[in-house]
């Protein structure tokens, strides 16, 4: 990895993290649409759609096994004049250099992981992201944490499209 692209991630590691806090912190729900919620700050101004996982399964060589995970949230972060940004907390650290794997209605697609933080590759990969999340009704994540356990969190999509229009109409 080039020193310039891992700036680059480091920074956009910073600024998904200091959203995702804002968005545990935050009171300011402005909206519910089904399975998704839309809230919004006004310094610096963001909006952003978000929900918990409906079913999540927690396994090590192939058993269920209990485990602590804090947060497990999936978002969409919308700032004025930029399109929606999709990021993914899975309440813990993974495992480093691996990839969170999406599954929207069996269409495949890739986070990459930094910390607890997930998100797409580039602008191209979070317009695709997001038009399938658009017309899906579930979205699979499955991913591994630092302690090799493996993960699969799934999200249903009820409420979703209408949760990205709210919140990047609020945020235009």
């Amino acid at each position: 990895m080039t020193s310039t692209l891992r700036r680059a991630l480091g920074a956009a590691a910073i600024a998904l993290a200091a959203t995702v806090a804002q968005a545990q912190e935050s009171t300011n729900r402005v909206a519910t649409m089904t399975d998704w919620n839309v809230f919004t700050e006004e310094s610096p101004k963001e909006c952003w759609g978000v929900s918990k996982p409906k079913e999540t399964v927690n396994s090590r060589d192939g058993q269920p096994v209990s485990v602590r995970r804090g947060d497990i949230l999936l978002f969409v972060t919308f700032r004025p004049g930029k399109p929606g940004e999709i990021s993914f907390t899975g309440g813990y650290p993974f495992a480093g250099g691996s990839t969170v794997d999406v599954s929207v209605d069996g269409n495949a697609f890739q986070l990459f992981t930094d910390g607890e933080w997930a998100w797409p590759g580039s602008a191209g990969d979070d317009a695709a992201l997001l038009k399938a999340l658009k017309a899906g009704t579930t979205a699979t994540l499955t991913a591994r944490s630092g302690k090799g356990t493996q993960t699969k969190d799934t999200f249903s999509l009820r409420g979703f499209t209408a949760a990205m229009e709210d919140a990047g109409l609020r945020c235009k």
